[in-house]
């Protein structure tokens, strides 16, 4: 049974939320209506494209500077940095990240985006991945866009600091790594 306007409009507003990064297309699926639809909802609730959403969270999202590797090393594009607590970054996935026969996106490439977030999180001026422990948890395709999630919680039995990191595709969990951090001023 399909939702009435005015119901769809209050959960796409929740979800838009939620979930800042989240496409119209992954919209238009997930409430099952064409993506003008989508847009035609965005526009009467007055909630800009994804594009503009993202500039609107990089441009009031972080103040610190990535200390460890310069901005431009980190793969992805960093939306949100809070040195030594959390970080977030942003990845579409290209022709250039997939593999040619299926469209996958190779997996050093989401490894790579969750590694240098991990090092840029760090607040400090030498940061390098000491141990680390992956887990993918589904395939990404190309034209999917990657929200990778940092998040530092503490120090090892080595005084390594451990970043947690996982990514998404929309909601979806499709990356998960705990990075133990050696920095320079252990």
């Amino acid at each position: 049974m399909k939702k009435g306007k005015k119901q769809r409009q209050e959960e796409l507003q929740e979800t838009i939320e939620a979930t800042p990064f989240v496409t119209d297309d992954e919209l238009a699926k997930k409430f099952s209506v064409s993506i003008q639809t989508i847009r035609l909802d965005r526009m009467e609730l007055q909630i800009p494209e994804v594009r503009e959403r993202i500039k609107s969270v990089a441009h009031r999202g972080w103040t610190e500077t990535v200390k460890a590797l310069s901005i431009d090393d980190v793969i992805g594009e960093v939306i949100d940095l809070v040195l030594d607590d959390k970080a977030i970054s942003i990845m579409d996935i290209k022709e250039e990240h997939v593999f040619t026969r299926n469209d996958i996106a190779r997996g050093h490439h989401l490894f790579a985006q969750a590694n240098s977030l991990a090092v840029a999180v760090i607040n400090d001026e030498l940061a390098l991945t000491a141990r680390s422990s992956l887990q993918f948890t589904r395939q990404v395709k190309r034209g999917e866009r990657v929200v990778a999630k940092a998040n530092v919680r503490g120090l090892d039995e080595k005084n390594r600091t451990i970043v947690e990191v996982t990514s998404y595709v929309g909601q979806e969990e499709v990356f998960a790594g705990t990075f133990h951090m050696y920095r320079s001023d252990e």
